[in-house]
């Protein structure tokens, strides 16, 4: 099912699967700001993180002395959300635990994601509450892409990421098989703020920093279009397009966690970064997406 919510400045169409948004469009000009999903190059569009964000070594954790299996960025986006609250321009789509779920994940919780419409401002609330007798353990992301070029005359490597502010960024070093091997290094930005797009630098995967400034923007020289990410309470921001390909999209990811360690099998109650929650208690993480 696809469900819309509007304003003056926007048109945004999300799916119950996932609660995946599918469609960003500026109602002025008709501008499409989301990755339509080609899968030449990748068949998602903005996938919501829930309960890991990347990977897990050898797909697999454990938890209280038995084994689960966990497909890439856990199973969220691959379940149906049911609507629980809209109007013209908000909606608030919830998944609950179910059969299929607590076999890979032994929890009972609700996980809502609220999108709501401000202006040209989206703003995506990520919210959990652990339904269960037990601690519950759990790290939430957002996968959104976007086209790129925003607009006619404009090439791919014409872009460029600006952080707000100068920041000593570092980038989460991954290995070849893309798992996190517990370090970071200094990355350069230009001016300590600056990164300009080129298709090779996803070569080896995603770029994924740590101590940078909490707000960037994607834009051109001389572009009339732009995507600013806001993500205050989110320590990792990620970039990425598939692989050694010309993809004419980019991802910006704010996470909360990271993929597993390589070489090791994770129990879940010691991997990090995650969150924890007590029973009854409840998590919220808002980012914000700008259109410019």
């Amino acid at each position: 099912m696809i469900y819309i919510i509007e304003n003056d400045k926007l048109k945004i169409k999300i799916s119950s699967m996932g609660a995946e948004l599918q469609s960003i469009r500026r109602i002025e000009d008709d501008t499409e700001y989301l990755w339509q999903g080609d899968p030449t190059y990748w068949a998602g569009r903005a996938a919501n993180l829930f309960p890991i964000c990347g990977r897990l070594f050898t797909g697999k954790y454990t938890f209280e002395g038995n084994t689960y299996e966990m497909n890439l960025h856990g199973f969220a986006r691959h379940q149906e959300f049911e609507v629980i609250r809209q109007d013209t321009a908000a909606i608030t789509l919830r998944l609950t635990e179910n059969a299929e779920t607590l076999a890979i994940y032994p929890f009972r919780f609700t996980f809502d994601i609220a999108y709501t419409l401000s202006g040209e401002d989206l703003s995506i609330a990520l919210i959990v509450r652990n339904l269960d007798d037990k601690t519950m353990y759990f790290a939430v992301g957002g996968h959104p892409g976007f086209n790129l070029p925003l607009e006619e005359g404009k090439a791919f490597e014409d872009y460029f990421v600006e952080f707000d502010e100068a920041c000593d960024a570092k980038r989460i070093c991954f290995s070849d098989t893309c798992f996190y091997v517990e370090k970071a290094e200094p990355f350069a930005l230009e001016d300590g703020k600056v990164l300009h797009m080129r298709h090779d630098l996803f070569d080896r995967d995603a770029i994924f920093l740590q101590d940078t400034a909490k707000t960037v923007t994607l834009q051109c020289e001389g572009g009339k279009r732009a995507v600013r990410v806001s993500y205050p309470d989110m320590p990792y921001v990620g970039l990425w397009h598939a692989p050694k390909t010309d993809a004419p999209y980019v991802c910006i990811e704010p996470w909360t966690g990271l993929p597993s360690v390589d070489g090791k099998v994770d129990d879940l109650a010691t991997k990090t970064p995650m969150h924890t929650l007590e029973p009854q208690e409840v998590y919220r993480n808002v980012y914000k997406i700008s259109f410019l």
